[in-house]
């Protein structure tokens, strides 16, 4: 019998970061060059939210934002991080729970430690379940068909949020 796994043993550390008044050009240029799909948002040392390539798309191009427009205006700031400390079978099955493939990984100070993609538990653990996990997580919600103009006004008010504490381990 081996020793459960956790998230420290298998997560990915030395994340790029940006910060809120970072410009969405930058969030963009950053994702190609380091060829990534999200960056955790700073204040400080403190994780403030995350930008993925999917908010550029919807909450900046689509909403027709200028090239300098900020992070804090397109950022999610509701964020579900895990405790690098967790065991990697409670922290996996609450991302298939939330169907989310990526999270931020925090210490006990609340500081960022690192990243943890699906892809780190499959790569690093022995885990039999992360294929059924992966085809949970990637279930297709039920499409939303509503016109354009209609879609564009009901997009969530992101600005001046505050980060939601959602951890996602049982810690």
């Amino acid at each position: 019998m081996h020793p459960t796994r956790t998230i420290a043993d298998v997560m990915t550390r030395s994340v790029h970061t940006l910060r809120p008044d970072d410009t969405i050009i930058l969030a963009a240029r950053t994702m190609d060059e380091l060829d990534i799909g999200v960056v955790p948002v700073l204040d400080g040392e403190r994780l403030v939210g995350l930008v993925t390539d999917r908010d550029i798309v919807l909450r900046a191009v689509a909403r027709e934002l200028g090239p300098d427009s900020t992070l804090r205006d397109i950022m999610s700031h509701e964020v579900v991080w895990c405790y690098e400390d967790e065991p990697v079978d409670d922290v996996l099955d609450d991302m298939v729970q939330r169907q989310i493939r990526r999270v931020p990984v925090l210490d006990r100070q609340r500081q960022l430690v690192g990243m943890l993609s699906l892809g780190d538990i499959a790569a690093k653990t022995q885990n039999a379940g992360i294929g059924g996990a992966l085809g949970e997580i990637s279930l297709p919600a039920a499409p939303r068909r509503r016109n354009a103009a209609a879609m564009a006004d009901e997009l969530p008010e992101v600005v001046n949020a505050e980060l939601a504490e959602v951890n996602l381990g049982r810690s």
